[in-house]
């Protein structure tokens, strides 16, 4: 199986200088775990939901945040994002997802196409979805 028979489609980009207050509305807003980061259309990298959690205070949204706490949603994506993520082809075979996710300790792989612009992105969850009997 293709993964371009699994891939998630409806892609959401940020760029490098985003602030990460940003990059937590769209994660608090959506049922999905990273990002892709662009410039000008081409993959630069991805940003988790774990990458989020660890780079802001703990205490924003509760009675004892600070504004030294809010000041850590002014980081921009650059400062937490992967940068040059393993990516694959929508023509690479779902047991190519496997072995990287296996070998590479990630989570998600965006699929690029030659000019490295992305067109989709596979998770571990994709590939249990399809292997699922």
């Amino acid at each position: 199986m293709k993964l371009e028979e699994i891939m998630s489609r409806n892609l959401v980009t940020i760029e490098l200088d985003d602030k990460l207050a940003e990059v937590k509305r769209i994660f608090d807003s959506a049922k999905f775990h990273h990002l892709l980061v662009v410039d000008e259309g081409e993959l630069l990298g991805v940003v988790s939901d774990r990458d989020l959690l660890r780079a802001m205070s703990p205490y924003i949204g509760t009675d004892v945040e600070t504004n030294r706490d809010v000041a850590t949603l002014n980081k921009r994506v650059h400062q937490i994002a992967t940068r040059r993520p393993t990516t694959l082809g929508p023509e690479a075979e779902v047991a190519d997802a496997i072995k990287l996710f296996l070998s590479a300790n990630i989570s998600c792989i965006p699929i690029v196409d030659h000019a490295n612009r992305p067109i989709g992105i596979v998770s571990w969850r994709d590939v249990l979805r399809a292997l699922a009997p």
